[in-house]
C-alpha cells in the first residue's frame, strides 16, 4: 500500500497513538503466527514425504535382493532376506497408517487454521481503506471549518460532515472488531494445536512400538 509521509493529513487525530500501537502489535503477532504456521505445514509435509520415501526404499531394497542371484545358492541367506522383506513390508504398512493418522490429526487442522489468515488480512486491509477514507473526509471538513462562514461554505461544511459521519462509524466498527478478535484468535492457538500434537506424539510412539515389538522385525 502506497503511503506518502509528506502528504497533508487531518489536523484532528483520527486514531490515538495508543490504539494504533496496540493494533500494530496485535497484527504483527498474527503475521508472525501466519509465517510460522506456513513453515510448520511445509516442514510437516517434508517429514511425511521423507517417512514414506524411507519405508518404500527399504521395501525396494529387499525386493531387489530377492531377485538378485546372490540369494539363489544359499537357502539360509535367502530365508533371511525373505524375512527381512516381510518385515520391511510390514514396516511400510505401519508407516502408511501413521502417515494417514498424522494427515487427519495434524496436517488437516493446520490447513484449516492457515485458511483463516487470508480473511484476517482482508479485514485489516478493509480497516486501512476505511481509515484512509476517514482521514480524507476529516481533512475536507477541517478545510471548510477554516474558511469564512459564508452561506456556500456552511452548506458545504454540513454536507462534508454528513459524508464523514457514516465513514467514521464504519471505521470505528472495523477497528473495534479487529482489536477484539485478533488477540482472541492469537490466544486460541495453543488450545487449537495441543490435541493435534498430542496425536502426533501418540502416532510416533505407537509406530515405534509396533516396529520394535512385532515378531517379524526380529528375523
Amino acid at each position: 500500500m502506497s503511503w506518502n509521509p509528506f502528504k497533508a493529513g487531518p489536523k484532528k487525530q483520527i486514531v490515538s497513538k495508543t490504539v494504533e500501537r496496540d493494533f500494530e502489535r496485535e497484527y504483527g503477532k498474527l503475521q508472525q503466527l501466519e509465517d510460522q504456521t506456513k513453515k510448520l505445514q511445509k516442514d510437516m509435509k517434508k517429514s511425511i514425504e521423507a517417512d514414506l520415501a524411507m519405508s518404500k526404499s527399504a521395501v525396494r531394497i529387499t525386493s531387489d535382493l530377492l531377485g538378485n542371484p546372490l540369494c539363489e545358492p544359499d537357502p539360509d541367506f535367502l530365508g533371511m532376506v525373505t524375512a527381512l522383506d516381510t518385515a520391511m513390508k510390514r514396516m511400510d504398512a505401519f508407516n502408511q497408517e501413521k502417515v494417514n493418522q498424522i494427515q487427519k490429526t495434524v496436517m488437516d487442522p493446520l490447513k484449516r487454521y492457515g485458511n483463516v489468515f487470508p480473511s484476517l488480512n482482508m479485514a485489516v486491509k478493509r480497516r486501512e481503506q476505511a481509515l484512509q477514507e476517514y482521514k480524507r473526509l476529516q481533512t475536507k471538513v477541517e478545510k471548510y471549518e477554516e474558511k469564512e462562514r459564508t452561506g456556500t461554505v456552511i452548506a458545504k461544511l454540513h454536507q462534508a460532515r454528513e459524508e464523514l459521519r457514516p465513514i467514521r462509524e464504519d471505521f470505528d466498527v472495523k477497528n473495534r472488531q479487529l482489536l477484539d478478535e485478533m488477540p482472541k484468535f492469537y490466544n486460541s492457538r495453543i488450545d487449537y494445536f495441543k490435541p493435534s500434537f498430542q496425536s502426533l506424539i501418540r502416532a510416533q510412539v505407537f509406530y515405534l512400538l509396533l516396529i520394535l515389538y512385532h515378531p517379524l522385525y526380529y528375523f
